[in-house]
């Protein structure tokens, strides 16, 4: 493989499917030999992605403010600085900064890619996500999306590669050691003495918080003490809405079995030790990580039949989807669940080194294009 040079970019680096994707990718260019350069506002994660061996720029590019137009001089000299060949937006801001200060750049032009991470609300702001040269999109839910909503687009510059799941990280069977579980439960003794059901994601609406309240109100209802973890949460900025969660489970008579965490690094410990993991998003979505992630483990999965996240389900463990219209099915299945905890089997998901593969190969294409491409 080329030694490319490759800058992707993201608003920040905090949390979430898209930072994941980045830092696997910066990963895989990194072990390649390929020099990898993050461009973001920075966050938590910025750490994790030096370990790469990739390089970060300080650059607040997803900031929605007029004042983040300043930042397309900024981009447009860091690529004539850094000459990469391959410039990689995740994000619609950073893909319209990236855009604008492609089309002014004097010299060598690279190649412009966008990743589509999340079913983003049809028009003209969103509609920049599909001018890369390449359009990756994250599962067929995007892809379909992509063609009904953008009808005129070159379905040849389509590219999916799902979002992969890293085996070795999320093995089947993998129970966390006693170590780990004494200072978890130190750290959230609400949740000890029933069955606990972990809901991962950012502090949000659309993740659908309020429905895993209720569900809970409605498993002790039926006799089932089950426990919550709101996991991730607890970010800055979201006091208001966690206070909004905390009197919900108060007006419920359900506050002492649940938590809220902020993101943490030990998911995978988690979704072991957790019952049932749960998906509720409002809104569709591209993917649904989490999903796959816990299958892979081993652990049931619940969550609305839409979007990515049906998608996977479907595939996967379609006892564990609910149609979104009918959300008093999820304590039925629930408690079900709960009762006579399901079987699984390994499942065969797509992995994270074929999605780092495919994205390499899809970048190599595109800068050496006597090169066959993958993908479709």
């Amino acid at each position: 493989m080329a030694a490319l040079r490759v800058l992707q970019l993201l608003p920040a680096l905090e949390s979430g499917g898209v930072e994941k994707s980045t830092l696997e990718i910066a990963e895989a260019l990194a072990e390649h030999g390929c020099a990898s350069f993050v461009a973001s506002a920075g966050g938590r994660l910025v750490e994790p992605l030096l370990a790469t061996g990739s390089t970060h720029i300080a650059l607040d590019i997803g900031r929605k403010s007029p004042w983040t137009l300043r930042h397309i001089v900024s981009l447009r000299r860091l690529i004539e600085q850094l000459q990469p060949d391959i410039v990689h937006a995740r994000s619609r801001l950073p893909a319209w900064i990236a855009w604008w200060a492609l089309n002014g750049l004097r010299g060598r032009r690279p190649h412009f890619i966008t990743t589509v991470h999340g079913l983003n609300s049809p028009g003209h702001y969103s509609a920049i996500m599909t001018r890369g040269e390449r359009v990756i999109c994250v599962s067929d839910t995007v892809r379909e999306y992509l063609q009904k909503h953008y009808p005129a687009i070159d379905s040849s510059r389509l590219i999916t590669i799902p979002r992969g799941v890293d085996s070795n990280a999320f093995p089947f069977g993998y129970v966390a050691d006693e170590g780990w579980k004494q200072a978890f439960f130190a750290e959230f003794p609400q949740l000890l003495g029933g069955p606990m059901m972990c809901l991962p994601g950012r502090g949000t609406r659309l993740k659908g918080h309020a429905d895993a309240i209720e569900l809970l109100a409605r498993l002790h209802a039926a006799g089932c003490d089950a426990r919550l973890l709101l996991l991730g949460a607890d970010e800055h900025g979201r006091s208001a809405y966690l206070e909004e969660l905390r009197e919900q489970a108060r007006r419920l008579g359900v506050a002492e079995a649940l938590a809220i965490s902020a993101p943490r690094h030990d998911i995978r410990e988690v979704m072991s030790i957790s019952r049932l993991v749960l998906q509720l998003s409002n809104k569709p979505e591209a993917f649904g990580r989490t999903v796959v992630e816990a299958l892979s483990l081993g652990r049931p999965v619940l969550g609305f039949d839409h979007g990515g996240v049906g998608e996977s389900l479907r595939r996967y463990f379609p006892q564990g989807a609910v149609p979104i219209e009918q959300p008093s099915h999820l304590a039925v299945r629930a408690i079900e669940m709960m009762r006579f905890p399901p079987k699984l089997s390994p499942i065969e998901a797509p992995s994270k080194q074929a999605m780092q593969l495919a994205t390499l190969q899809l970048y190599q294409t595109l800068c050496c294009p006597f090169l066959p491409e993958s993908g479709g």
